[in-house]
C-alpha cells in the first residue's frame, strides 16, 4: 500500500467478515456498522480483467461503453491528486466531456507521468453509460432499489464526506483506501459549505494527509474515532448511511463500483430537503423563536409517536400517523403549494 502518514498509521481497521455472496442481502439487512468482505467480487469479469493489467481493464470497459460523451474531472498538473477547493473556494479541477476511449487513453499516458493531472470519472451511472456492464458485474442485493455507479480514474484523493443512502463499495481494479468517521464526528471534521461542493456533498475542510491541527483542533477527536479499510481488487466495503469517508485511489489506475440504496419506503422524502427548508425557514429567526420550534420538532419529528397521537382517534391522526403513499403525497402537495407562494 501507499505510504501512510504517521498520524494515520495506527488507526484501527474496519472489521472483516466472511460473507458468501448469496448471504449478502440478509447480512446487509441488519448492518449498522462498516465491514469489509475480502474477495466478494473476485469472480467479476471486470476484476479479472483488471488483474491482467490496466490495459486489459480499459479494453473491457470499452467493449461495454455506450456511444456518448462521458463527464470527467481534470485536475491540475504537478502531481496533486486531491480534488478539492482552491484558495478562493472555487474548484481546483475542471469538468469536461469526452468519449470514453479518449479519456482512458489519457489515463494510460498518465500512468507514465507522475506530474500528469488527475483524471477522474466520478459516479458514472453504469446503465446509462454502459451496455451490459452492470449485468456482468453484479452482487445479489435482493429487491433493493439500487443506484449502480462506477468510478474510474488515476490516483485520487476525495475529501471526507457522507452520503444519505447506504453504500456498498467494491474495488474492481487498482487499490482503494477508505478512512471512515462515525456520523457523530461531523462537527469535528469541519464541514465545508452546503451549497458550494466539489461533487454535490459537503466535504471536510481538513486535509487528511497533512491536517493543520492548530486550525482544526477538534480533528484530533475525529481521528480518535476513525477506522481505515484498504481494498484490493474484488474486496467490498459497506459504508452505512451518513458515515463520513475519505477515499483514495492509490494505484496509477483505479476502478470502483458502488451500490447505493435506502431501506425506507419509496414515498418518503429526502431528509436533506428538510435540512435546507429548515435553514430557509428557521435558522435566522430570533433565538426565542428557534427555541419554540425546536420543541415542536422534538415533539412531532424526533419524539415518541405515542405521545403525539394516542389522544387522537386513529381515523383523525392524518399525517401524524405513520405515513402511507397516500398521506405522503398529500404532504408533498402541501409543501409544494407553500414553496410556490
Amino acid at each position: 500500500m501507499a505510504d501512510v502518514p504517521d498520524h494515520l498509521a495506527g488507526l484501527p481497521r474496519v472489521a472483516e467478515e466472511v460473507v458468501r455472496a448469496e448471504d449478502l442481502d440478509l447480512r446487509l439487512e441488519r448492518a449498522d456498522q462498516p465491514f469489509v468482505v475480502r474477495g466478494l467480487a473476485a469472480d467479476w469479469p471486470l476484476v479479472i480483467a483488471g488483474l491482467q493489467g490496466s490495459d486489459a481493464a480499459r479494453d473491457y470497459l470499452l467493449k461495454h461503453r455506450r456511444n456518448r460523451s462521458f463527464p470527467a474531472n481534470l485536475g491540475r498538473s504537478g502531481g496533486d491528486d486531491r480534488l478539492f477547493y482552491d484558495s478562493a473556494m472555487a474548484m481546483n479541477f475542471t469538468m469536461l466531456q469526452a468519449p470514453l476511449e479518449q479519456l482512458l487513453a489519457a489515463m494510460a499516458q498518465a500512468e507514465q507521468d507522475p506530474q500528469a493531472p488527475t483524471l477522474y470519472l466520478s459516479s458514472i451511472d453504469m446503465n446509462d453509460y454502459f451496455a451490459g456492464l452492470a449485468e456482468a458485474n453484479r452482487l445479489p442485493l435482493g429487491q433493493r432499489r439500487l443506484i449502480e455507479s462506477i468510478w474510474i480514474g488515476t490516483r485520487t484523493r476525495i475529501a471526507a464526506h457522507n452520503d444519505i443512502p447506504d453504500n456498498l463499495a467494491v474495488c474492481a481494479a487498482g487499490r482503494r483506501r477508505f478512512t471512515l468517521f462515525p456520523p457523530e464526528q461531523f462537527a469535528n471534521l469541519y464541514p465545508g459549505p452546503l451549497d458550494n461542493t466539489p461533487a454535490g456533498r459537503p466535504v471536510s475542510m481538513v486535509d487528511l494527509r497533512a491536517p493543520d491541527f492548530p486550525a482544526y483542533p477538534r480533528f484530533r477527536a475525529a481521528l480518535d474515532a476513525a477506522l481505515v479499510a484498504e481494498l484490493e481488487p474484488g474486496d467490498a466495503l459497506f459504508v452505512p448511511s451518513l458515515w463520513w469517508h475519505h477515499v483514495e485511489g492509490l494505484a496509477p489506475f483505479n476502478i470502483l463500483v458502488n451500490y447505493w440504496w435506502r431501506d425506507v419506503p419509496y414515498f418518503l422524502g429526502n431528509p436533506e430537503d428538510a435540512l435546507f427548508h429548515a435553514i430557509l425557514a428557521l435558522r435566522d429567526l430570533p433565538q426565542p423563536g428557534k427555541d419554540r420550534w425546536r420543541e415542536l420538532f422534538d415533539h412531532y419529528v424526533f419524539g415518541d409517536g405515542a405521545d403525539v397521537t394516542d389522544h387522537l382517534p386513529p381515523a383523525g391522526r392524518g399525517i401524524l400517523a405513520p405515513l402511507t403513499a397516500e398521506t405522503a403525497g398529500q404532504l408533498r402537495a402541501r409543501l409544494l403549494r407553500g414553496l410556490s407562494r
